[in-house]
């Protein structure tokens, strides 16, 4: 005879899809009227070309290496390092 009265386990599940969108209506809204993705974008590739300017034989080298094995991503555009 089983004397554990403890029940069984109850299926919980949460959909969390509206609270995503919301989440991502509050960023866009933070963000602001002004925000320009295409200026950011800019800035970015500008950041990104002044991060790696001005490197001496050695670390081009390095960063040509870097980029090869897809650890940095090159100068193509979209720029992801690969997987």
């Amino acid at each position: 005879m089983n004397q554990d009265n403890t029940p069984g386990l109850i299926p919980f599940a949460i959909d969390l899809t509206f609270e995503e969108a919301r989440r991502r209506a509050e960023v866009v809204a933070a963000l602001g009227p002004d925000w320009d993705p295409m200026a950011a974008l800019r800035g970015e590739q500008e950041a990104y070309a002044l991060l790696y300017s001005g490197l001496d034989a050695e670390q081009q080298r390095t960063y040509d290496m870097l980029v090869a094995a897809g650890v940095l991503p090159g100068e193509e555009p979209g720029r992801a390092a690969s997987d």
